[in-house]
C-alpha cells in the first residue's frame, strides 16, 4: 500500500491497524525512553532548576552601541566578583543580556550592577535586579506537588464514575508515563525549569487525558454489545475503536502542536523571549508525549487489564475453540486424500476400504498393513427400497386455510 493510499484510509476512517497486538514493542519503547531519562537525571544530579526554585540573583540590561557576547559579559561579572554565573543573550540579533548566579548580598548586587551598566553604556538604574530567596522556590514546588496530587485524585474519581476503575487506572498510567518522559527530556537536554515550565507541564497533563478519554468513550460504546454477541474479544473491540477515532486523535494532536511549534520557533528563537521559550518548549514536548501515550500506552494497557477478567477470558476461549472447529474439516479433507492414496497403493488396505470413506487417519497410520490396524471407515449408506408391487406414495398436498 502506498503512502497516499494510507493517508486516504486514515482520512476516510477505513484503517484496520493492530494497536494491541504489538503492545510489548510499545511498552518496551516507552521503558527505554524512561530509563534514558532517569539515567540522565542521575548523571546530571537533578534538573536544571531556575533561580525561582533554588533561589538566586539575576541581572538584566539592554546593551547599547555594540553587540554583546557571552564571553565578554562573563568577563565583566567575574571581574566584579561573580565566579559561578550563567550568561544568556536575548534578542535576535542579541541586544540584551541576563546574568544569573547564586544569591548575592546587597553590596555584591550593586557592584555587579555598576559593572554591567558601564559595559552596556547605560545608567545603573537601567540594570534590573531580581533577587529570589529559597523559601519562595520551596513554596512554589510544594504548591505544584499539591496541585498534581489533587489532579490525580480528581481524574481518578471522574473516570471511575464515568467509565470504570480500570479505565481510570490505564489513563493515570499514561499520565505518569508522560511525566517521566517530559522530566527525562529536561534532564537530558539541561533546559532550565521555571514557573512557566510548571504551568505548561500541568496544561499538557490535561491534554493527554482529553485524548485518552476520547478513545475510552468509543471503547465503552463498542463494548456495550460484546456480552450479547460474543463475536469479538476485548482486544478486538479496542482495536476497532482505535481505528474509528484515529483520524480524530490525529486532528486534535496536529491542531494543538502546530500553534505551539510556531510559538516556539517565532517567539522563542526569533524574538528570544525567554518566558515564551520555557512555556512553549514544555508544551511541545508534552503534547507529543501525550499524543503517543493515548494511543500506544493507555489503550493497550486497558486491553491487558480487561482481558484478565473471567467474562472476556471466556469469550476469547470460546472464539479460539470455534476457530479450531472451523479448521477441522480442512484437516479431515487432507487426511482423506492421504488415506485414499495409501489404499490404492496397498491391496489389503484397498479391499478393506473399498466400500467406505476414510474419515480421519493420523500420520503414520494411513496404511493398514504397516500400522497393524485398518483406518476408520464411514459406513456405506443403506438404500431404502419399496416392496415389489407397492405403489409409490403420493406427494402431500398443502391445504388452503379458509
Amino acid at each position: 500500500m502506498s503512502f497516499r493510499e494510507t493517508l486516504s484510509d486514515i482520512f476516510h476512517e477505513q484503517t484496520n491497524y493492530d494497536f494491541v497486538g504489538p503492545k510489548k514493542k510499545w511498552f518496551m519503547f516507552s521503558g527505554v525512553l524512561i530509563l534514558i531519562g532517569l539515567a540522565a537525571l542521575g548523571i546530571r544530579g537533578g534538573l536544571n532548576l531556575g533561580i525561582e526554585f533554588k533561589g538566586g540573583t539575576s541581572w538584566e540590561m539592554e546593551v547599547r552601541d555594540k553587540r554583546p557576547t557571552t564571553g565578554s559579559v562573563r568577563e565583566v561579572v567575574e571581574a566584579a566578583g561573580l565566579t559561578e554565573a550563567s550568561v544568556q543573550l536575548l534578542g535576535r540579533p542579541p541586544d540584551s543580556a541576563r546574568v544569573e548566579s547564586k544569591r548575592a548580598t546587597i553590596e555584591e548586587q550593586e557592584k555587579v550592577r555598576r559593572a554591567l551598566a558601564e559595559y552596556a553604556n547605560v545608567q545603573p538604574l537601567d540594570v534590573s535586579i531580581n533577587d529570589v530567596g529559597p523559601s519562595w522556590g520551596a513554596e512554589v514546588s510544594s504548591k505544584a506537588v499539591r496541585a498534581l496530587l489533587f489532579f490525580f485524585l480528581a481524574i481518578a474519581a471522574y473516570l471511575s464514575l464515568r467509565f470504570e476503575p480500570k479505565m481510570a487506572l490505564a489513563a493515570l498510567a499514561a499520565v505518569v508515563h508522560d511525566i517521566f518522559i517530559t522530566v527525562g527530556a529536561y534532564a537530558l537536554t539541561g533546559f532550565p525549569v521555571t514557573p512557566a515550565t510548571v504551568i505548561a507541564f500541568l496544561t499538557i497533563l490535561g491534554f493527554s487525558l482529553y485524548d485518552t478519554v476520547v478513545v475510552f468513550d468509543k471503547v465503552d460504546e463498542n463494548v456495550a454489545g460484546i456480552g450479547a454477541t460474543g463475536r469479538e474479544t476485548y482486544s478486538g473491540v479496542v482495536n476497532r475503536s482505535m481505528n474509528e477515532v484515529l483520524m480524530r486523535s490525529l486532528n486534535t494532536s496536529i491542531t494543538a502542536v502546530l500553534p505551539v511549534l510556531s510559538l516556539l520557533i517565532v517567539g522563542a528563537y526569533l524574538l528570544q523571549a525567554a518566558t515564551l521559550k520555557d512555556f512553549a518548549l514544555a508544551l511541545f514536548i508534552g503534547l507529543l508525549t501525550g499524543a503517543y501515550s493515548s494511543i500506544f500506552v493507555a489503550t493497550p494497557f486497558l486491553a491487558v487489564l480487561k482481558e484478565r477478567e473471567p467474562r472476556y477470558t471466556a469469550i476469547r476461549q470460546k472464539l479460539a475453540g470455534r476457530a479450531a472447529t472451523v479448521a477441522a474439516p480442512a484437516y479431515a479433507g487432507a487426511s482423506t486424500a492421504a488415506g485414499a492414496g495409501g489404499s490404492s497403493a496397498g491391496g489389503a488396505a484397498s479391499s478393506g476400504t473399498a466400500g467406505g470413506r476414510v474419515l480421519d487417519t493420523p500420520e503414520g497410520e494411513g496404511d493398514g498393513a504397516e500400522s497393524g490396524r485398518s483406518p476408520r471407515v464411514a459406513p456405506r449408506p443403506v438404500p431404502t427400497r419399496r416392496p415389489s408391487g407397492a405403489a409409490a406414495p403420493r406427494p402431500r398436498q398443502k391445504r388452503r386455510r379458509r
